[in-house]
């Protein structure tokens, strides 16, 4: 099969176009005919190997353990294991597994779930990982209620667009943080307010949030709190800096370790995909309330171009990799 292949951690440019054998799946896994891969931020930390930490989390200590980078997938189940009781071979599935940059990829069971009716495979391969980190962040983290004011930094990336639509869908009034040039797609996924960071202030005190959700803002935690309501909740995804061992995770440490001390609910949290919430990203797609924001699409052969797309912070929404 047609491959993106890494031999060892580094940049983009060490990533080759390859043929190389079909991967063998396990007894609980799903080999899935790749028809689109999504490109996050994650594919990037794991292709550099940074922080470092990433490294002691399975991901290889000297090398990528696995040599196909990739993780959400959209396709076609080609084969099952033995212990496989949810698909069979010809179902259209989306959601995570190893090695998606290739033309076949595995996946276990409890990471797939039935690909949404009204989505193209393009569409259903950006949903799973951005996805279900704005459900669970605002689900179980921020645990959004009807009415309440949420705010989210970072509202024009991949994670971003999908907490807009999650909020409101949750019934929130959702005020969205983005660049001049990222106002109107922003808008376009149903934020009510949208603030250019580049002119105006969050934290100017006019407004307080219920819930706050940022995603790469990298304020200071005094700031974020400003904008908060006495009880509010903030949720840190992401704000990374260049630093090669915290790679900006000091920012949630902090939180963590004041929210004890203070009225307010501040944290992190590190998303996880399971089969449960990718069928509740499913029905929300299929129900008209949520729809993946797809930038462009790039075919197999330039996955190293998505990804330093992705890693310019140059997206609106979602990339994805076409097989």
């Amino acid at each position: 099969m047609k491959a993106i292949v890494q031999v060892a951690y580094g940049s983009a440019d060490g990533l080759e176009f390859r043929e190389i054998d079909k991967p063998e799946m396990a007894d609980d896994e799903v080999l899935v005919r790749v028809h689109a891969a999504g490109v996050d931020r994650g594919v990037w930390h794991v292709m550099a190997g940074l922080p470092y930490p990433i490294r002691l989390a399975g991901y290889g200590l000297r090398a990528p353990k696995n040599g196909v980078p990739g993780m959400d997938v959209a396709g076609v189940v080609e084969a099952v294991g033995k212990d496989v009781t949810r698909f069979r071979p010809g179902d259209e599935v989306f959601g995570v597994g190893t090695g998606s940059f290739a033309e076949y990829a595995r996946a276990g069971e409890d990471k797939l779930a039935p690909k949404p009716a009204n989505l193209t495979f393009e569409q259903a391969a950006a949903v799973a990982i951005s996805g279900s980190t704005a459900l669970q962040a605002l689900r179980d983290r921020g645990q959004v209620e009807p009415g309440q004011k949420v705010l989210i930094i970072g509202a024009s990336g991949g994670v971003g667009t999908y907490a807009v639509q999650v909020a409101k869908a949750f019934g929130a009034g959702v005020t969205a943080v983005c660049s001049t040039t990222k106002m109107d797609m922003v808008r376009s996924v149903g934020a009510d307010h949208v603030i250019d960071y580049t002119r105006d202030d969050f934290a100017d005190g006019r407004q307080r949030y219920d819930v706050i959700l940022d995603i790469g803002g990298n304020a200071s935690l005094s700031r974020l709190r400003r904008a908060l309501t006495p009880k509010g909740t903030l949720v840190i995804v992401g704000g990374e800096t260049d630093g090669r061992w915290l790679g900006g995770s000091d920012r949630q440490i902090r939180a963590l370790m004041l929210s004890p001390f203070v009225g307010q609910k501040l944290g992190t949290f590190v998303s996880s995909q399971n089969y449960q919430d990718l069928i509740v990203l499913k029905e929300l797609i299929e129900a008209g309330k949520v729809t993946p924001a797809i930038d462009r699409t790039y075919p197999l052969r330039e996955a190293a171009q998505a990804i330093r797309y992705v890693a310019e912070g140059r997206a609106r929404g979602k990339v994805v990799i076409t097989i």
